[in-house]
């Protein structure tokens, strides 16, 4: 909000002519300063005054994959009692100014627009507030005000399809571990009764001993359960274009295949990072891929000696807590090039969980492995999705 170019020059200049006629007794150049301060001053008041527009915005859809078609609907109505026009309207989506076309409204009225939201990249996309300039005719103040709620659409990454799902551990009093696709119910604890539960689940010989009914709680413990473990280390994509690393953007499209492909299966699925974002562990699995990006481990300097230890470090303490929680059987790795030297840190967990598989996005040739986990090497997300359906089965 202030005075333009235009409207500055013209009040300096007004401000001298009057100066000048009025110390050096000019009548006329006196009435030239004071016409020029008095269209200042009317531009000010003509364009000060902020119009009542109600603003309202609609993404349609508000989560896409990555190149799909997103478009953002806005509504302005003029909710004042005089027309409003001469208004210059930018909205304002993932930092870059969008223009916006707005006609003159008459009162009560309102006038519909929009325009495509750019998709081409991973990430979440700020959208607005609208921001609405009005200017007076003459182009000497302008005042910028916002308008509106603002707007979130999250981009996903591609998604490939996975027709090859992982089985479940069924484990025998014996030590024997079979491979069992669909699971299986197994008892798991007692607790008190509650209107609803079945009779035939009531444990009686309990129920007589305490005084109450118990019934038995069963869990499925053999349905296969499945970890991706996303490496967000910056050092584990180390080539960069244009500020993209396109290993990291592979290994996010194949960690969105593999939940969408549990999900289809109604399997459970943990999506797990490397470096967590402690502001987004309750979001889905998806808008944590759409918002997750490159990290550094903490206490990491790009002059710093110890770069490499401190990036094995954040690693380990992560593989720490896989090992004591176990929240799955299966485990996925999915990592860069620069993550090459971490398989064998990642095998270790062969004890904790009967699978583990390693995928190394963005690899130009086969990654060199002793006797571990199975490794998948690929260069982008379809690849991944190719190689995950012909290894099958783990």
């Amino acid at each position: 909000m202030g005075l333009t170019t235009r409207g500055t020059g013209l009040l300096v200049a007004a401000t001298a002519l009057l100066g000048a006629g009025l110390r050096f007794a000019y009548p006329e150049l006196a009435v030239l300063g004071a016409a020029g301060a008095v269209a200042v001053g009317q531009a000010v008041l003509a364009a000060a005054r902020t119009p009542r527009l109600v603003v309202s915005r609609t993404a349609d859809p508000d989560r896409v994959a990555v190149g799909e078609p997103a478009r953002m609907a806005l509504t302005v109505r003029n909710a004042g009692r005089l027309r409003v026009g001469g208004l210059l309207a930018e909205d304002r989506c993932a930092g870059r100014p969008v223009p916006v076309p707005v006609v003159r409204l008459r009162p009560g009225r309102d006038t519909g627009l929009g325009y495509d939201v750019p998709t081409r990249r991973r990430g979440v996309l700020p959208v607005g507030p609208l921001r609405v300039t009005r200017r007076d005719p003459l182009g000497l103040y302008a005042a910028t005000h916002g308008y509106g709620p603002t707007a979130v659409v999250r981009v996903h990454p591609r998604v490939h399809p996975l027709t090859a799902v992982p089985t479940g551990a069924g484990r025998s009093l014996d030590g024997r571990v079979d491979g069992v696709p669909h699971g299986s119910i197994t008892f798991d604890a007692l607790r008190e009764y509650v209107v609803g539960d079945e009779l035939r689940r009531v444990h009686w010989r309990t129920s007589a001993r305490v005084g109450e009914l118990m019934v038995r709680e069963n869990v499925d413990t053999s349905l296969p359960r499945i970890v991706v473990l996303l490496d967000n280390r910056a050092a584990a994509h180390p080539d960069r274009s244009d500020g993209v690393a396109a290993s990291f953007e592979a290994a996010c499209e194949a960690a969105a295949s593999l939940v969408v492909a549990a999900f289809r299966q109604d399997l459970p699925v943990v999506l797990l990072l490397v470096c967590p974002a402690e502001d987004a562990t309750a979001d889905p699995p998806l808008d944590r891929l759409a918002a997750v990006t490159l990290t550094d481990p903490p206490g990491r300097r790009p002059d710093d000696a110890t770069t490499g230890d401190r990036d094995g470090a954040a690693l380990d303490a992560t593989l720490t807590r896989l090992r004591a929680d176990r929240p799955g059987d299966t485990l996925v790795f999915l990592t860069g090039p620069g993550g090459r030297d971490d398989v064998g840190r990642v095998g270790a967990l062969r004890g904790a969980y009967p699978s583990v598989l390693v995928g190394v996005l963005g690899a130009a040739g086969p990654t060199p492995t002793a006797a571990g986990p199975v490794v998948l090497d690929a260069v982008d997300g379809a690849a991944f999705a190719a190689a995950w359906d012909a290894a099958g089965r783990w």
